[in-house]
């Protein structure tokens, strides 16, 4: 058992070093504040072309400021040789600090699962908000084929994912929340033009999965068609499943924006 447990670290660590090697590190400049980030760009990446853009978004135990925890979870997906080759892509990892969120919300952790308040009609909190504009630099660069945009995140990075959505309605082809909530109220404003894949672990004691079944069904409500999974045995790193779908990069990029 020691011996198997050695061989799982030695690949566990031998994938997330691949991933850190994968994704360049960068910083977004803005105004009076910074958002740290990691990159991946396309193999063969061709500076002529545009290509899809992934923004995702980590979880709140991956906040910090040394530009690399955020690819804990993820990175080894996207920078799997395999995928890179099926669906090349620019994908951006940006770092929220240990201080901030990326949704606008209150969040109670005396209790479990957390207490979550929203707070749809506040401004973006400054790192979701550069986010968006790390996004749209990108765009405005002209290295962004603009209907293939998409977001994906866990956790608080779910959280972020409902709400970046929320504020840009007609940015995203596509969007996948992993044991995230969101506003339940602001489902109407896009999630009848965005595509979500919605997944939960139902055992879940960190993010209630009922708050993924409450915006499924506020989306159902709004005329949505949202893709909803929730595994059957599965805790608050429903991250993992999700990540090993046969088609988890395949949905993402079977949806096109219609401008």
């Amino acid at each position: 058992m020691k011996t198997q447990l050695i061989v799982f670290l030695t690949l566990l660590y031998s994938g997330f070093t691949v991933a850190q090697e994968s994704f360049e590190p960068a910083v977004y400049h803005s105004e009076a504040d910074s958002l740290q980030y990691r990159i991946q760009y396309p193999l063969n990446y061709d500076e002529t072309k545009k290509y899809p853009l992934i923004l995702f978004m980590h979880g709140a135990g991956e906040r910090g400021s040394n530009n690399t925890s955020q690819l804990t979870h993820g990175a080894k997906l996207f920078a799997n040789t395999g995928n890179r080759n099926a669906f090349p892509a620019i994908v951006i990892f940006p770092q929220c600090p240990a201080d901030s969120y990326w949704a606008n919300v209150d969040v109670d952790r005396n209790s479990a699962p957390v207490g979550i308040t929203f707070h749809p009609d506040k401004k973006p909190t400054p790192h979701l908000r550069m986010a968006t504009e790390l996004v749209n630099s990108f765009i405005k660069d002209g290295k962004v084929d603009t209907t293939r945009v998409y977001v994906a995140g866990l956790s608080m990075g779910g959280m972020g994912t409902y709400e970046i959505v929320q504020r840009n309605p007609s940015l995203f082809a596509a969007a996948i929340a992993i044991c995230g909530a969101g506003s339940t109220e602001s489902a109407t404003k896009y999630s009848a033009s965005t595509p979500f894949w919605i997944i939960h672990g139902a055992k879940d004691d960190v993010v209630n999965p009922i708050y993924s079944i409450e915006m499924a069904h506020a989306m159902l409500q709004a005329g949505a068609t949202p893709r909803v999974t929730i595994y059957e045995h599965a805790n608050h790193n429903s991250w993992d499943p999700a990540f090993a779908e046969p088609d988890f990069l395949q949905w993402l990029f079977s949806h096109t924006q219609q401008n």
